[in-house]
């Protein structure tokens, strides 16, 4: 059993696969509390499904990418299982996580997308740094960038990333109405940086406030 905050059918906003059309699934419940939290609605509301019953809200979309998101998905225990049972039918799997949670539980073949924390967030001391080492290359992670000093973070640790050999992609996203994105990019062009800036696609198509997309 888990419970699920919404299942819905998008276009993927973000990572590097932004664009696609894209199942979500969303589950309930979360171990940080971000100061710019944008579901905050996720940290309780929510219903308990089976995995089969998931797996039947999933197979009414035409769509074989699916994300498993939150919330923080990993503190649910059978997440995992659900990820697999996604694997086995066939999906293609993303798992948009925290980077406080150890990656190294769900199936080698989802795609891991770590969102390590940055200063602004209230919740840097959260980030399990061993994710780095757990990375596999088709991996991704996502820093969103407040300030200048959420900036410096970011770059440092992904210096950290490619220091360790980990040639995976890395996302740089800002605090929506907190920072330009012309900014970020000037920093990033200024400091010659191997990242892709990634904009929330979802909320520039539909309001920036709506549910369910």
């Amino acid at each position: 059993m888990l419970r699920v905050n919404e299942i819905f059918h998008s276009i993927q906003g973000e990572s590097s696969h932004a664009g696609w059309p894209c199942v979500f699934v969303r589950l309930t419940g979360c171990n940080l509390r971000c100061t710019y939290c944008d579901t905050f609605y996720a940290h309780d509301e929510g219903q308990e499904m089976t995995l089969e019953e998931i797996l039947s809200r999933v197979r009414q979309y035409p769509c074989s990418l699916v994300e498993v998101t939150g919330g923080e998905p990993l503190i649910q225990q059978d997440t995992p299982l659900l990820i697999e049972r996604l694997l086995k039918s066939g999906y293609k799997v993303l798992l948009e996580t925290n980077g406080s949670q150890d990656i190294s539980r769900v199936p080698s073949s989802c795609i891991s997308i770590v969102d390590f924390k940055c200063p602004s967030s209230g919740q840097c001391e959260a980030n399990d740094l061993e994710n780095i080492r757990r990375l596999q290359a088709h991996d991704e992670v996502k820093f969103v960038i407040g300030d200048r000093g959420d900036y410096e973070y970011a770059r440092q640790l992904s210096a950290r990333i490619e220091e360790m050999g980990k040639q995976v992609t890395i996302l740089f996203s800002v605090v929506f109405d907190q920072l330009n994105w012309n900014q970020l990019a000037q920093w990033v062009l200024e400091d010659g940086l191997r990242v892709r800036l990634n904009v929330q696609l979802h909320k520039v198509i539909w309001d920036p406030h709506l549910r369910g997309v």
